[in-house]
């Protein structure tokens, strides 16, 4: 990668950055992540462990800590949705795909949990594989 990805909330007081290119992107339809954006589904970069800097506003950032999934992470201020991150490896991280600055070079391949999906809108007939729950690859 040339330069360091970039990204960060709405109100700009939470600034980070990627080290490394993603390592995939995917689609989430579970219920936690509708409620936590407002959509359908969430769009978001695995990312390798240990690529995620933040640069600014680390006070800022707030957790919800689900007791049997990823945690979400957001500005405190704003609200914008950031990332998640494994409760398992706290490295593991998967950035909204809306928190960039710039394009990331990655394009979701997969979509997870869509025994979920909103009922509203219906998920796109694009191709990509479709896992009822977690996917595990």
């Amino acid at each position: 990668m040339a330069a360091a990805l970039t990204g960060g909330c709405l109100c700009g007081g939470v600034r980070f950055e990627v080290t490394e290119p993603p390592v995939s992107a995917g689609y989430c339809h579970c219920t936690r992540c509708q409620r936590r954006t407002g959509t359908a589904a969430s769009a978001q970069a695995r990312l390798a462990p240990g690529a995620l800097r933040i640069a600014a506003g680390e006070e800022l950032v707030a957790s919800f800590r689900p007791p049997d999934g990823f945690a979400k992470e957001f500005c405190s201020r704003c609200g914008s949705a950031l990332w998640s991150r494994s409760p398992d490896d706290p490295a593991v991280v998967g950035v909204r795909l809306g928190a960039f600055d710039r394009d990331p070079g990655v394009r979701p391949s997969y979509r997870q949990f869509v025994a979920y999906a909103a009922p509203w809108e219906p998920i796109p007939d694009d191709g990509l594989p479709r896992f009822p729950e977690r996917r595990t690859a």
